[in-house]
């Protein structure tokens, strides 16, 4: 749908006001933290969302395949800037699709699978691990994150072992591997404050 441009923020934060907010963790790893199962169970089938009609968004974003080959520390950066609240959306849209250990695709994804794909629709290529997410771009302040901002967690090991995508306000989304699907947290809840270490630029904003 195309919202006018003035309209734009308005409509995509009210997007991410609606959305719902539960507790979780990832391990891109295999490792997960209790008591947080990995579900089982074959991939479900999901249909990939069509790409977001946005300006600055290049017509012909990398596919998954592409971002595999990207190397550590250098994303494949796109022409033109990113609209934050836009790629934001795309996170969004994904919502409901299952949890799958090494999942990076619509059938089943794990945390940074999830971000890999989602910054694959806007033409940038992320390293495929978590660690290696957590080297590229710059670091932003707390007070400082927007949307389209990378989030990092240390939850299965020391160091960056868990990412999601920053909505703004409190809220992010992400691939956590409880209760197997892709879904809204709170920054600050009891659970994921303090095993916060911080954010991630890899955008150009308008």
């Amino acid at each position: 749908m195309d919202v006018p441009a003035p309209d734009r923020n308005w409509f995509a934060m009210a997007t991410v006001a609606l959305a719902a907010a539960i507790a979780g963790a990832c391990a891109s790893t295999g490792a997960t933290p209790r008591p947080f199962p990995v579900p089982g169970g074959a991939r479900a089938s999901h249909p990939a969302p069509a790409p977001p009609a946005t300006p600055g968004r290049p017509a012909d974003p990398a596919t998954p395949e592409d971002v595999l080959k990207a190397p550590v520390g250098s994303p494949s950066l796109p022409a033109g800037p990113i609209d934050g609240y836009a790629l934001a959306g795309t996170a969004l849209s994904l919502r409901g699709i299952p949890y799958v250990n090494g999942g990076s695709d619509p059938a089943g994804f794990d945390c940074s699978g999830f971000t890999q794909y989602v910054f694959a629709r806007y033409g940038l290529a992320l390293p495929r691990e978590v660690r290696e997410q957590y080297r590229v771009g710059k670091s932003v302040k707390t007070e400082d994150v927007a949307p389209g901002d990378i989030l990092f967690f240390s939850t299965t090991e020391p160091g960056p072992s868990h990412v999601g995508i920053a909505l703004g306000g409190d809220q992010f989304v992400h691939a956590p591997s409880s209760t197997g699907v892709v879904r809204v947290e709170r920054l600050s809840s009891s659970y994921w404050s303090p095993r916060y270490l911080g954010a991630r630029r890899v955008i150009t904003r308008p």
